[in-house]
């Protein structure tokens, strides 16, 4: 008896710091009205981990999300594929995390562009991406999709929407 709970301590103690031992993980988010921020809190609390919101250098206003204008700052971004907003310092310190949650609104079926600018300055190979979005009247499916072909040498997890 004395040697099995010997055994299963250690079992615990391994599984623990071994868990602990993986690597730390990081909830990345961007919110253009808070939807997406308290998803990105609650997913944050429940797997603690440190967050980091992506600010674009030039915070969207009302007028710049109005998507059924065509002149909107929002439309003209996601109508050009190789639009990048650029992002508010400071970056982030990617490096000591295994796990990153990677959080969006869904804009025209896809992550916003200030996603993918986030994506492209930061150096996220070896991490697993677990991707969430927050909609509307979209699925996460497409995004994720359109993520995974742009950045094919990334560890995409299956996306998971929120607000549902």
């Amino acid at each position: 008896m004395k040697r099995f709970i010997l055994t299963l301590i250690s079992f615990f103690v391994m599984t623990v710091v071994g868990h602990n031992a993986a690597g730390k993980t990081l909830v990345v988010y961007f919110s253009a009205t808070g939807t997406t921020a308290r998803a990105a809190q609650r997913i944050a609390r429940e797997r603690d981990a440190d967050l980091y919101e992506i600010r674009p250098a030039k915070a969207y206003t009302s007028a710049d999300l109005d998507w059924r204008n065509a002149r909107s700052r929002s439309s003209v971004e996601m109508n050009d594929p190789k639009a990048r907003p650029a992002i508010a310092l400071p970056a982030a310190d990617v490096a000591e995390y295994e796990v990153i949650y990677l959080g969006y609104p869904i804009w025209w079926d896809m992550a916003p562009r200030v996603v993918e600018t986030f994506i492209g300055s930061h150096d996220l190979s070896g991490k697993t991406i677990i991707p969430f979005a927050t909609s509307g009247s979209s699925g996460i499916a497409n995004s994720v999709s359109v993520l995974r072909k742009r950045y094919p040498g990334l560890n995409w997890q299956a996306g998971r929407l929120m607000n549902r």
